[in-house]
C-alpha cells in the first residue's frame, strides 16, 4: 500500500486516475494523527506564500449529513471550477498578510480578501474575509467590502483564535498543503 504522502501527491495531476475518496480521507486522518507541531518546528507563513488548488474537500459532519450523497466521505473539485487560494505575507510583519481566496467558472469570477495571522508553533492560521469582488471577463460588476468590511479588518487584530475562521495545518510541503478547518472539515490544495 502506498504511504500517506504518496496518496496525496496523486490527487495532483487529473491526467492520472486519482486515489478514491476513502483513500483520500485515510491518508489525511493519518497524516494529522502524525502531525504534532513541535517547538523547534521551522514553519513559517512563507511556506505557504504561493497559490493554492483546491482539490479536495470533506466538509464537516453537519454538512456532509445534508449534502449526503454529494458529498460523502470527501469529494474532488471538479476539473471545471477553480478555487484557489493564495497567502502573501507582509514585509514587515512574517506572521501577517493578505489572503484571496477565488471561485472561477468559465468567465465567471469571485474573490474574497482579507487579512490573515499564521500562528507557527500550532500551524493555524487565522483569517478573515473583508474585500469582495465579482467580474465576468474583463468587466468588473462589483468591487468593495464586504458589510462592515473595515471594521472587521480592524478589529481582527484584537479577537481571539476562538473567535476567528482558521485552518490548522497538519501538511506543508512544497507542492501540497492539507488543514482542518475551524468547523472540522479537512482541505487539500495543490501548488497552482
Amino acid at each position: 500500500m502506498l504511504d500517506e504522502i504518496s496518496v496525496l501527491q496523486q490527487t495532483t495531476v487529473y491526467q492520472n486516475k486519482p486515489p478514491n475518496s476513502a483513500q483520500v480521507v485515510d491518508a489525511l486522518l493519518k497524516l494529522e494523527k502524525k502531525a504534532k507541531p513541535k517547538a523547534n518546528d521551522n514553519c513559517s507563513l512563507a511556506d505557504l506564500a504561493q497559490t493554492w488548488n483546491l482539490r479536495f474537500i470533506t466538509g464537516t459532519r453537519k454538512t456532509r449529513k445534508k449534502a449526503g450523497v454529494i458529498l460523502g466521505r470527501g469529494k474532488y473539485i471538479p476539473q471545471l471550477v477553480k478555487i484557489q487560494i493564495a497567502y502573501e505575507p507582509q514585509q514587515q510583519e512574517s506572521n501577517k498578510g493578505t489572503v484571496t481566496n477565488s471561485v472561477k467558472l468559465g468567465l465567471i469570477q469571485l474573490s474574497l480578501t482579507g487579512p490573515i495571522e499564521f500562528i507557527a508553533q500550532k500551524r493555524i492560521l487565522a483569517f478573515d474575509f473583508t474585500y469582495l469582488k465579482f467580474s465576468v471577463g474583463k468587466f468588473i460588476l462589483y468591487q468593495g467590502h464586504i458589510k462592515n468590511g473595515l471594521q472587521k479588518e480592524a478589529e481582527f487584530w484584537q479577537q481571539k483564535i476562538k473567535d476567528r475562521a482558521f485552518f490548522k495545518y497538519f501538511l506543508i510541503k512544497e507542492n501540497v498543503i492539507a488543514a482542518r478547518g475551524r468547523g472540522g472539515g479537512l482541505a487539500l490544495w495543490v501548488r497552482d
